[in-house]
Formats: structure tokens, sequence, C-alpha cells
């Protein structure tokens, strides 16, 4: 597998230097180009964009699904990071005291696509996933069966 290439992702914020600051302080993102209404982030590599609206328009979960017995925010977004990174970052929000929406976990342990993953919301209520796998390979395994 060759490395991606790097996403852009703009999302809407609805108090863009609350939403800055914990992407930024808790999360390490570095800051890119920016304007009045919107600012440019390096989010592990990747542009993620927030874009200010108005507090009505904030997102916020629409749904969830079940996931290896987890209830899972839609829509989310995140990055999968490399194994060790993980464990690393984790220690870091658990050292900033940041609240999990799913606590840190390992799901299918034992089986195809065995990863740790964790989610966290934003202060503009945007889900946010982490996760690493420990076979890299299984990130798009096509033939990993059926999880329920």
């Amino acid at each position: 597998m060759t490395a991606p290439n790097p996403f852009h992702l703009a999302i809407p914020v609805n108090d863009l230097d609350v939403t800055l600051a914990f992407y930024e302080d808790h999360l390490g993102c570095s800051r890119g180009r920016e304007s009045h209404d919107w600012v440019d982030l390096n989010f592990f590599g990747h542009q993620l964009v927030l874009h200010r609206t108005d507090e009505s328009e904030s997102p916020g979960a629409t749904g969830a699904n079940l996931v290896d017995g987890e209830k899972v925010p839609v829509p989310h977004f995140g990055v999968v990071l490399d194994w060790q990174a993980y464990d690393t970052f984790i220690e870091r929000l658990v050292a900033q005291d940041c609240e999990f929406v799913i606590e840190p976990t390992t799901r299918f342990r034992g089986r195809a696509g065995e990863q740790k993953t964790c989610f966290l919301m934003d202060p503009s209520k945007n889900y946010l996933e982490f996760k690493s796998f420990r076979d890299p390979a299984a990130l798009f395994f096509e033939d990993a069966g059926t999880y329920v």
C-alpha cells in the first residue's frame, strides 16, 4: 500500500476561537492560512478547514451505528495512526483530561481488522475518531467478513 494523498475537509464550527483552541491545544494541530471566517489546520498531515457558521447550524451527530458493541456517532471523521503513535496520543489526551465520547478501546480483538479506537467531540459538536490497526494492511482489507 502506498502512502495516501492528504485529504481536504472543511467542517462547520459555531465558535471559531474556542474550536480552534481545541484543535491546537488538545490535538496538536498547527495553523495555516486564515481569515475572519475560516482557518486551515494541519490535521495529522491533512488539510482541515474550520469554517465559522451560525450557532444554529452546528452539525452534531444525526445518528449512530452499532460497531462491535459501541454506538458510533454519525457523521464523524478522524485519522488512522501508527500503533505506537496512537498510544502516545492517547496518553497526551488523558494527561489533558480530555473528555472521550467513546473511551479508548480495542475493537475486533483477535480478529481481522483489530484496531484501537476512541472518539472525541470538538466544541462545535463535530465527532472525531482516532484509530490504529494492529495490521496496517487491514485498513482496506476487502475480505474481513461481516461485523456487527
